[in-house]
């Protein structure tokens, strides 16, 4: 064991720094294996991937070897909200607790920062379309004037979906860069330099992968000095890598284009005149390009959306009007830094859509016998929003980008989640980070599940499918919250089942929070604090929903969550694993579904003191084949088919050994290679 990791483990141990210094700090077995890993991979600029299961203490488990290494570290989170607790409560604790003086920086992408141009301009806009937004404008105004870092964070009252922030904020299309009148006090620069000259550099994953993709958003100066990178809620890497290496556009930052052609006009003499046309016609084929793809599907390929004669010429009026806009800005571009870099937009546009119309752009053709085509190394596909569109290039696979990427470093690379393994084994979250032959660590919850939980497969359910599913579920459930007084938190694989099972229980004794009603962190808050009431979410609800204590003691999930058959990239993976001669359901489908679920299960014990109810209401798991690698993925639970013993925990008289008529496996399975039979459909739609 290296000096590093024991050193590590000494401060994580009992009556280390870490004890002393923290009241509520309790030495866990689990976290001093982890955290000798992790200094081990720093020491050996090794490659570490580890399941640290809920309760582990991951968190410090990584930031005591990165404080105490000296290496230049940057820790990578899932969201921006885990990204500030990691920065301004976790590593001042830890840094305390060491007395080191290592110094550290919070950087984010450049649409969170404040941009001092785009405000000023957008005083003179006539854009706000109700008294509230004029109302926030002047909050935002006041604050931009008492500000230190411009994070627009700190604007607590500001809703995340404001169409303020657009206004007020930058991107890599419309930042003026050197060209800049504010440059000088750019927020954006100001934390580029915090973060070149910190020690330890706290990022999210959306900001390192723009990064890694050359995206530009201003981090690209401190990637290179990183000998240390550690990636937590590493599960999400995969998905959210697919996006950045691949190419996009919408319908909203045209829009913005546009209405920046016309706020950069104004000061311009003649340039209004040349642009006022182009860019009011852009803004209506924009529209007219919408209407016509209403009768889409919300996702789909892009073949299937050209198909349709109105969209195809939806899409053609749309490059004829950008083609104009561009030609009307190349005339006056050259008069001010505003309209150059509006050109520049103007022209990535014209070339995205290009590649995206193109005729030798690679195409999925779901129609073409697999056998005779050749395989696609990219998806190009679209989506729906209530009041736009965006279309995508996304690639295949992003093994090799990351896996590059990581080789180039010649860094430690620390790759951690709650949920990584599949029946125990790391072969599929390998196999899609590029990770040839990791070092692996699995360490599962030091909870006490078995009791501190119950896990409840109800009976007389129907198959998830069947007609009167959603009825037979509330039938199954309405004795389980009566039992728990509610404090229930409800999760579901569509958002039509969630507002199903929301209206069937309106008239329920308990306060209902429902995805949609509010945002998420006033629904969170609310749910907290009533003491009884029943969360009902969906499928972006299994994370990040952290309630300790009693206002959370059950959780229902109501099928395994296999991924939507609409979705076009999956389904082209998929595509991908049978012409390769793999089985899709058992090398993609299973695998991801088993992630996701345990992700919505870990929402129930989240500390040693929680107590709670699981209720699994899909009956595949105990009727297919396929089922045990779900139930041998989880905690090891008690597992039980009867009410009664649900009712009991809930009773003061639950016995020590409490009730369970299905017994839960002692230790985690080993890992069983299955092959491919009738459990395995390759569809299961």
């Amino acid at each position: 064991m290296s000096q590093l990791a024991h050193a590590s483990r000494d401060v994580l141990s009992e009556g280390g720094a870490l004890a002393s210094q923290l009241d509520a700090f309790v030495p866990r077995p689990a976290q001093l294996r982890l955290t000798a890993a992790i200094a081990e991979a720093f020491d050996q600029r090794d490659v570490l991937l580890a399941e640290a299961g809920t309760g582990t203490g991951k968190t410090y488990a990584y930031l005591v070897p990165a404080l105490l290494s000296g290496l230049k570290t940057i820790i990578s989170t899932g969201t921006r909200a885990l990204q500030d607790q990691l920065y301004h409560r976790d590593l001042p604790r830890v840094r305390a607790a060491l007395g080191v003086g290592h110094s550290s920086a919070l950087l984010k992408g450049r649409a969170n920062y404040l941009c001092r141009y785009r405000l000023q301009q957008a005083r003179g806009e006539p854009r706000f379309s109700s008294p509230e937004q004029v109302a926030q404008f002047q909050r935002i105004l006041a604050w931009s004037g008492r500000t230190k870092y411009g994070d627009m964070a700190e604007l607590e009252a500001l809703p995340e979906d404001s169409p303020l922030y657009p206004m007020v904020t930058s991107t890599v299309d419309n930042c003026l860069g050197t060209e800049c009148p504010f440059w000088d006090d750019c927020f954006v620069v100001q934390a580029r330099q915090r973060a070149q000259a910190a020690d330890v550099v706290v990022v999210n994953h959306h900001l390192l992968l723009a990064d890694l993709a050359l995206k530009q958003e201003g981090f690209g100066e401190i990637l290179p000095g990183a000998q240390a990178f550690v990636i937590d809620e590493a599960h999400q890497l995969p998905e959210l890598a697919a996006n950045f290496f691949g190419e996009g556009f919408g319908m909203r930052p045209w829009q913005e284009l546009a209405r920046d052609c016309l706020a950069e006009s104004r000061s311009v003499a003649g340039a209004q005149a040349a642009l006022q046309e182009p860019a009011a016609a852009l803004e209506q084929t924009l529209r007219d390009l919408r209407v016509a793809m209403d009768g889409l599907p919300p996702r789909g390929t892009q073949w299937r959306a050209l198909t349709v004669p109105q969209v195809r010429d939806g899409f053609d009026a749309a490059m004829s009007t950008l083609v104009q806009l561009r030609d009307a800005l190349a005339g006056v571009r050259e008069a001010s830094p505003g309209l150059d870099a509006c050109h520049a937009r103007a022209m990535e546009a014209v070339s995205r859509l290009s590649r995206w119309l193109g005729d030798d752009a690679p195409m999925l053709d779901f129609d073409t016998d697999p056998d005779e085509a050749p395989p696609p190394a990219e998806v190009l596909w679209y989506e729906l929003t209530p009041r736009g569109f965006r279309c995508q290039r996304t690639p295949m696979d992003v093994s090799g980008p990351l896996r590059e990427h990581r080789q180039r470093s010649m860094a430690a690379w620390v790759f951690t989640s709650a949920t990584l393994t599949v029946d125990g084994g790391f072969e599929h979250i390998s196999q899609r980070l590029g990770l040839d032959d990791p070092v692996s660590l699995l360490q599962p919850s030091p909870f006490d599940w078995a009791q501190q939980a119950l896990c409840y497969l109800p009976t007389d359910l129907p198959d998830p499918a069947a007609r009167g599913f959603g009825t037979a579920l509330i039938r199954a459930l309405t004795p389980v919250l009566e039992a728990s007084h509610g404090r229930a938190f409800l999760l579901f694989a569509s958002h039509r089942a969630l507002r199903e099972a929301a209206e069937a229980l309106r008239d329920a004794p308990w306060p209902l929070f429902v995805q949609g009603e509010a945002p998420r962190a006033t629904l969170l808050q609310r749910f907290r604090e009533s003491g009884n009431g029943v969360l009902l979410g969906s499928a972006s609800f299994r994370e990040g929903v952290d309630v300790v204590g009693d206002a959370l003691s059950v959780v229902v999930i109501d099928k395994l969550p296999f991924a939507a058959p609409d979705d076009p990239v999956f389904e082209a993976r998929l595509d991908a694993i049978r012409r390769d001669g793999g089985n899709p359901f058992r090398d993609e489908q299973l695998p991801q579904a088993v992630i996701a679920l345990k992700q919505g299960v870990g929402r129930l014990i989240r500390s040693e003191t929680d107590r709670g109810v699981l209720v699994l209401c899909d009956p595949r798991l105990l009727s297919r084949g396929y089922g045990r690698i779900f139930l041998d993925s989880l905690p090891p639970f008690r597992r039980t088919r009867s009410l009664t013993d649900v009712q009991a925990f809930f009773a003061p008289q639950w016995p020590v050994d409490g009730p369970a008529s299905v017994p839960a496996p002692a230790s985690p399975q080993p890992v069983v290679r299955l092959q491919p039979t009738d459990d395995f459909p390759t569809s299961l739609f």
